[in-house]
């Protein structure tokens, strides 16, 4: 009898161990199946896009490439300074806050101040010169926490004054808009001089130290007889001057040549440079290696390798110039 009862006991006690490895293996399941969702920041000197913003989607393609999902594993904390430097600054300092596990920062001066705010969460860079803002050691051994992409490219303007010598072959004289504080402008300044003199072109250099000169800076290429113009990247290290150089260009009737497709887009006669597309998408997997463990300083800095050139037709019309049909064949895009 007592050999019974112990069995029986024996017998219950294992199917409520059984029942219970049952209910639990589900949840156990459940919590191994949860995906982390990774928090980062994404810093802007702008203004938040009215509408799609191809940065944002070039940005988000790259990363869904890699399996990243905005609102399943990851979440993206979106700040625009809206062109003020000390806006950015309390921006980076909040993501800091957060904590946000990584920084991408568009441009120079938000890289500035993501610096300033952490020198230990891991920051992506799309900037200027890295290495003359004291941002990175150097390009293939950053040192710190910061690395990503760099667009400077010291011969680059003189390329651009070609492109513009073929579009406007008689003129004689071409501006520059510089900003002198910036570091990559005095490199460039240089291999653009070498270029105007192969082309027997002479440059007037337009310094541009604040949004409040731009109307003087124009009306003294007019004054000087400019007959084109050459704009150098990131000008004031703000996008919101943006479509103020592209409508006082028009409105002096100047050709000018850009940086940045979006200049083009903004009605600028036409831009030579980086591919943003593929330099944003190169940022998501900057991101990716750093979030499986990849130490910033042991990534280097990379420099773009595709170029693009794009063409706004419309507005060469309203100035009256024909593009070569064979810069037309060139071009990567062109905007009717």
């Amino acid at each position: 009898m007592l050999k019974e009862i112990t069995r029986r006991l024996y017998t219950v006690g294992l199917v409520a161990t059984l029942a219970l490895v049952l209910l639990l293996v589900p949840l156990a399941s459940d919590a191994q199946q949860a995906p982390k969702v990774h928090r980062i920041g994404w810093l802007r000197p702008g203004s938040p896009p009215s509408g799609p913003d191809p940065a944002v989607e070039d940005f988000r393609q790259g990363l869904h490439d890699l399996g990243y999902v905005e609102g399943q594993n990851l979440r993206i904390e979106y700040r625009y300074a809206e062109g003020s430097e000390e806006r950015l600054r309390d921006l980076a300092a909040e993501l800091v806050r957060l904590p946000v596990e990584v920084i991408v920062a568009g441009g120079s001066a938000p890289t500035r101040a993501a610096q300033h705010a952490t020198r230990t969460i891991p920051i992506v860079m799309n900037s200027g010169e890295p290495v003359g803002l004291e941002l990175v050691a150097s390009l293939a051994r950053p040192g710190g926490n910061i690395t990503g992409m760099s667009n400077f490219s010291a011969d680059l303007p003189g390329k651009q004054l070609e492109l513009l010598k073929e579009v406007v072959p008689q003129s004689a004289r071409v501006a520059v808009l510089t900003n002198p504080a910036h570091p990559s402008h005095g490199p460039e300044m240089e291999h653009l001089a070498v270029a105007a003199k192969e082309l027997g072109v002479q440059l007037q250099v337009v310094p541009l130290h604040s949004l409040d000169e731009l109307g003087g800076a124009f009306a003294a290429m007019t004054r000087e007889g400019a007959e084109a113009l050459v704009v150098l990247g990131e000008p004031l290290l703000i996008d919101r001057i943006i479509r103020a150089i592209v409508d006082l260009a028009a409105q002096h009737r100047l050709p000018a040549i850009y940086r940045w497709r979006i200049q083009v887009q903004a009605g600028g006669l036409m831009s030579y440079g980086a591919n943003e597309p593929a330099i944003r998408r190169r940022l998501a997997d900057y991101v990716d290696r750093l979030l499986k463990g990849a130490k910033p300083a042991d990534l280097p800095v990379e420099q773009p390798t595709k170029f693009e050139l794009v063409i706004n037709l419309k507005t060469a019309q309203a100035l009256g110039i024909t593009i070569p049909p064979p810069l037309l064949f060139l071009a990567d895009e062109v905007i009717r």
